[in-house]
């Protein structure tokens, strides 16, 4: 059976969606209604607008094991997109989002019966502080990061593939900087970041990465959800766009589109690292608000390679990426010029 063929016949099957309010999750609703599928949001508060169209809601935090896990009752196929995400806080709390919420899905899943689980991990669990170009899945998961989220993730993935079997299918993908219009966290934050003059190009500045278009990355968990429904399991994806870019003359181009000066100035790896150092240290003693201006994770992540093979993707998922970086990243030039 195709691929195409799975999805049709996956139309009837009840899903949940945790993290259904954000950018991705909001992406990957639309294309299950879009399909008649019956959709239930496990989000912290109901989206209206999606509530008129018929999702059903369930109001609760991931560290809420309970209602996470009796959220999976009546669903075929979970889609776990929740996560808290970033590069700075308690490592506890980062636990027990990531890793105890995830727990308390599987325990959902095989507590109610539910066939597949899609669960959206991200590149940064094999974090190993060295280039990655043109990585795969071989890479071990990563055991020692200066961010608690990779390592939590990490975890996380591992339970999710070790879970799989014959009476639940469960699939990692692992999409990297998902963007495209209406992305309320990546450009805006580096917009923000160059205009108020806090944004410097880290390193020698020709560090090419993988991103990947939300609507490629929505069509990957629907390609994994039909390849689970075939018995392809217990596997790892990386997910992008499949187009390298370097990372700095993306990110001019696009400030040279909207009319901002291109950034120009620069701070070495090992400078960015020692601030990243000094910051954290900070945060850690002085009651401050908010993610230090720079980490030693971030600082690694402006200044190295990282992007990745889809190979595994096209061969098992029959992935393959629709949206250009040329064609996506013109629509939302388009987009914020209109704003």
């Amino acid at each position: 059976m195709s691929s195409a063929e799975s999805v049709s016949v996956l139309r009837n099957s009840p899903v949940l969606v945790t993290g259904g309010t954000g950018f991705l999750g909001r992406h990957l609703v639309d294309r299950l209604l879009a399909a008649g599928r019956r959709v239930t949001v496990l989000a912290r508060r109901p989206a209206p607008d999606l509530a008129a169209r018929g999702v059903t809601f369930v109001a609760a935090d991931l560290d809420d094991a309970a209602a996470v896990a009796a959220a999976c009752a009546g669903a075929e196929t979970v889609f776990h997109v929740a996560a808290k995400v970033g590069v700075w806080g308690r490592y506890d709390d980062f636990h027990r989002a990531n890793v105890l919420g995830t727990r308390a899905i599987l325990a959902g899943c095989r507590a109610h019966g539910v066939k597949r689980l899609v669960y959206t991990s991200t590149p940064s669990v094999v974090y190993n502080g060295r280039d990655l170009a043109g990585a795969d899945e071989s890479l071990p998961l990563t055991t020692s990061c200066p961010s608690a989220y990779p390592l939590t993730k990490a975890i996380a993935e591992r339970e999710v593939l070790a879970a799989d079997s014959p009476a639940l299918r469960t699939v990692a993908l692992r999409p990297h900087l998902i963007w495209g219009v209406g992305d309320p966290h990546l450009v805006p934050r580096i917009l923000a970041r160059a205009r108020a003059g806090r944004l410097r190009i880290v390193g020698a500045g020709g560090n090419r990465v993988d991103m990947v278009h939300v609507a490629n990355a929505a069509d990957a968990h629907l390609l994994a959800e039909a390849a689970l429904r075939r018995g392809t399991g217990g596997r790892a994806y990386f997910i992008t766009n499949g187009e390298p870019v370097g990372l700095w003359d993306w990110i001019n181009g696009l400030l040279v589109a909207l009319g901002e000066p291109p950034l120009t100035r620069r701070i070495s790896l090992g400078a960015a690292s020692a601030v990243g150092g000094v910051c954290e240290a900070l945060w850690r003693v002085l009651p401050l608000r908010g993610e230090p201006p720079m980490t030693r994770f971030v600082a690694a992540e402006l200044a190295k390679d990282h992007w990745f093979s889809i190979a595994a993707a096209r061969r098992d998922l029959g992935y393959e990426p629709k949206v250009t970086m040329a064609q996506g990243t013109a629509e939302l030039v388009a987009s914020l010029r209109a704003r």
